[in-house]
């Protein structure tokens, strides 16, 4: 299944939890209104004339109850949805889990803080996203992790110390490869949505835990008790619906997770090890955290403990099976035996010791052949023929080939330069040093713009960052810019706006504007605006290929004069897109003369195409930037741009014809 489809499988989802919620709260208010229909029915006989004596009563009580029933499930689901806007570190937070900051000293000499951090950028470059924040649940000693947020640009990937303590580097590496899976193909954005639906219809619950409560402080409060203890059962409802969504939602996403990270890692012993890790030890993946409930459906593993029937994870036997179809069960007695006995172990490096310095004796610990090597760049001049369809199966899944390059862009990066990325007063210069132009000339006009606006330090920093940034390979470039991301969000709202702001004068300098400036304004500009406000961030859409054909001429246009130095060859390009795309259609060839205004304003529109829409367009992208034959590194890194601007993130190698 590939991203489109599964975004096709997300869209049912949501419609099927949306029906569900229906029956539950339809369920909810016809049981409280028989509770408060019964309670009346019980009062004193005072109460029960004066009752009788007024029009209507009881239809007008239960019209009351129901709506005022629908209000506190309305309203309760809203301030949690309203609760967690701020996206995947707000969810993160709420569990009780306090960031990894690379600058906090107890953070940079924990040898097992460090190399999470290293797994997770490795994977988010390979992937093609933002680096998410990276949070730890430090009170957790079961296996476990998960991914929040709204999109790829406010995500945050969250392990227990369990994870830490327990996994070599390979399982710990699967599990996030498995996180990173529900952060490309948008299952973070419905779990965050299920989170707040939940609320909604737990909340009765809740109410009648408080009206016991209360009961005990008034003279008159036989009613109160009985309401309070009908509520309590009545929120038994919402508890049982609450977890049948759960269940629905997320038992089938674990699997493709599973095949995902493997499908990234090349290798199965990774997530399978820590698959049985789970199984074999006593803390399994249980949490310990009150709020466990109302996220369970976004763990790695059952962090709650539910019977077969409410389940949000396939069993672990069988999600172990399906990687590991030799598996003997056997295997997990040998691991719990041997944890009982931990001995000193290796890390798969070959150098530093395994995360704690103890591992379980004969558990997937030893040094590992299937670790990622250094990889290779390409030459910067570099250029290869593309397939478009093998193109659009790499769309939010990367594999091994991706993170071995990955592996080699991370790894290569000066380390010096790499702590100023991770630095929140550094971060910002950082991407302004990689807007500076080559030219002398050139360089000081905007050198001046940005002591203009921030100042004589400030230029000083950039200037020192860019002599390091010159020895970039052209790969590295937006990596970097991806490694600085954490560190950016950190900024306050009105600087992150200055720095879009400066940062497109800057590429507007000369008056003119190349493709590589054009890439690294837009993946900031498009991340930094959905980081400000990740709830309100549109992925995808109901617009159809045919709504949006004018903006889809104009950008294969583009993507086709730029992939061309002939007009004759880039008109040609440009039909071979055109007939991925929309074959009836009977586009002439004319490339608009601003390219920037013109991508600026179709990407919005096209980024609400249906998912298979996207597909085609992806498609027709492909095509004419390699009509040719030929792609170079910064002509993919422009395709690689305008896919991310459709949230249909490509790796840094893109998959070569055969």
């Amino acid at each position: 299944m590939n991203f489109f489809a599964q975004q096709d499988r997300a869209r049912a989802q949501t419609r099927r939890m949306l029906i569900l919620f229906a029956i539950a709260v339809i369920c909810i208010v016809a049981a409280i209104d028989l509770v408060v229909a019964v309670a009346f029915g019980f009062m004193g006989d005072g109460h029960r004339h004066a009752y009788r004596a007024a029009a209507s009563p009881r239809t007008g009580v239960l019209v009351a109850t129901t709506l005022v029933v629908l209000a506190v499930i309305g309203f309760s689901m809203l301030y949690k949805i309203s609760s967690l806007r701020g996206g995947g570190g707000t969810v993160a937070r709420q569990l009780g889990a306090t960031l990894i900051d690379p600058h906090d000293p107890a953070v940079a000499s924990s040898f097992a803080c460090k190399r999470l951090r290293n797994v997770v950028e490795e994977i988010a470059i390979a992937s093609g996203v933002p680096v998410p924040e990276i949070y730890l649940l430090e009170d957790e000693s079961g296996i476990n992790a998960f991914a929040s947020g709204y999109t790829a640009s406010d995500a945050a990937i969250t392990v227990t110390k369990g994870c830490l303590d327990k996994l070599t580097r390979d399982e710990l590496q699967g599990v996030i490869a498995h996180e990173f899976s529900h952060v490309l193909n948008g299952d973070m954005r419905l779990n965050i949505r299920l989170m707040g639906v939940l609320f909604g219809i737990l909340v009765i619950g809740i109410v009648g835990s408080k009206m016991l409560q209360w009961s005990g402080r008034s003279r008159d409060s036989n009613w109160q008790v009985f309401v309070g203890i009908g509520l309590l059962v009545i929120g038994s409802i919402g508890l049982f619906f609450g977890r049948l969504i759960k269940a629905g939602v997320s038992r089938q996403r674990e699997y493709l997770a599973d095949a995902s990270a493997v499908q990234f890692t090349r290798q199965s012993q990774g997530i399978a090890g820590a698959l049985k890790k789970i199984a074999g030890l006593a803390e399994g993946s249980r949490l310990e955290t009150p709020e466990r409930e109302e996220a369970a459906h976004m763990f790695f593993g059952d962090g709650v403990g539910y019977s077969a029937l409410f389940a949000t994870h396939p069993p672990l036997h069988k999600r172990i099976l399906a990687i590991d179809p030799r598996f003997d069960p056997q295997e997990l007695v040998a691991i719990a035996k041997a944890w009982s006995a931990p001995v000193e172990a290796f890390d798969a490096e070959g150098t530093d010791v395994s995360i704690s310095g103890l591992a379980p004796a004969g558990a997937s610990c030893a040094r590992s052949a299937a670790s990622p090597g250094a990889g290779m760049l390409p030459p910067a001049d570099a250029a290869v023929a593309l397939t478009p369809h093998k193109v659009v199966n790499q769309v939010a899944h990367p594999g091994a080939d991706d993170y071995r390059a990955a592996n080699a862009i991370h790894t290569t990066i000066d380390d010096a330069l790499r702590a100023r990325a991770y630095s929140a007063e550094r971060a910002p210069q950082v991407v302004l040093a990689l807007a500076l132009d080559a030219d002398t000339g050139l360089r000081a006009k905007q050198l001046a713009l940005i002591e203009k606006y921030f100042g004589a330090d400030a230029r000083a920093g950039i200037e020192e960052i860019a002599a390091d940034i010159a020895n970039l390979h052209p790969m590295q470039r937006l990596p970097l810019a991806q490694l600085a991301f954490p560190a950016l969000r950190k900024r306050a709202r009105g600087e992150l706006q200055t720095l879009v702001i400066v940062l497109k004068q800057l590429i507007q300098a000369d008056g003119r504007i190349q493709l590589e400036e054009y890439c690294l304004a837009t993946l900031v500009s498009t991340q930094v605006v959905e980081a400000l406000d990740p709830s309100k961030a549109t992925v995808g859409g109901g617009s159809k290929l045919a709504d949006c054909a004018a903006d889809i001429v104009g950008v294969i246009a583009t993507i086709a004069r730029y992939g061309n130095d002939d007009a004759v060859e880039a008109a040609r390009a440009f039909q071979f897109g055109m007939h991925e795309v929309l074959p009836d259609a009977k586009a002439a060839y004319a490339p608009p003369d601003d390219f920037v205004r013109a991508l600026d304003q179709a990407l919005p529109k096209l980024d609400r195409l249906v998912p298979a829409g996207k597909e085609l367009l992806v498609r027709g992208l492909t095509r004419a930037v390699g009509a040719d034959g030929m792609v170079s590194v910064s002509e993919a890194e422009l395709l690689r741009t305008i896919c991310a601007a459709l949230h249909c993130p490509l790796p840094p190698l893109l998959e070569q014809a055969a």
